[in-house]
């Protein structure tokens, strides 16, 4: 039994392809893995030995990946596999995402910095008293200018901000991971992720 299970802290997954008649096509359906960033973030705060500022602490990014695995759904995961790289992968030429740059937090050491997507506010709703869920959109034109054409995006991560508190540049940790089936993103299509994490 891992330190999630005895504290009842688990998630869940769905995502959708969304056409632009409104219509959603579910693709995947299945639970998360929580990993040990998640305690990390949670020790920092309650142990006041992170930062100061509970913002900090809010999960307000995700990462898309395409060289996901189910090897990587362990609590020890700290990092996607093959996440997006670049400002280009994520948004191409007229994607809406709003995409950042940070270092990651990597279990012992702060990695470079690298990309992430932010989740708007409105799109983090308290589900009741013990569940909040993520609502993740990747609009019909972000993540279409991947590798190559045979380059399909298959994992993604929920970051906590910054819970170590670091400055001037935050480090987000990774909290969260799903490996999913591979979908070949285009512009005929939204992907809307639905990640439900229970506390």
């Amino acid at each position: 039994m891992n330190i999630f299970d005895y504290l009842n802290i688990n998630g869940h997954v769905t995502v959708h392809k969304l056409y632009d008649d409104g219509h959603e096509e579910l693709v995947y359906d299945d639970h998360n893995t929580i990993v040990s960033g998640m305690g990390v973030g949670l020790a920092c705060l309650f142990g006041l030995s992170g930062s100061t500022t509970i913002l900090d602490y809010q999960i307000d990014r995700f990462q898309i990946g395409v060289s996901g695995g189910s090897a990587l759904e362990v609590s020890s995961t700290n990092s996607l596999s093959g996440a997006l790289s670049s400002l280009e992968e994520y948004v191409g030429t007229d994607g809406e995402l709003f995409v950042l740059s940070a270092h990651q937090f990597k279990g012992s050491f702060v990695g470079t910095p690298t990309w992430y997507a932010a989740i708007p506010a409105h799109n983090i709703t308290r589900i009741d008293d013990n569940s909040v869920r993520y609502t993740l959109v990747v609009d019909k034109e972000s993540c279409n200018n991947l590798r190559n054409d045979n380059t399909y995006v298959n994992e993604i991560g929920l970051f906590m901000r910054n819970p170590l508190g670091l400055n001037p540049i935050p480090a987000p940790i990774l909290v969260a991971y799903k490996y999913f089936s591979s979908i070949r993103k285009s512009s005929d299509f939204a992907l809307v992720f639905r990640w439900t994490i229970n506390f």
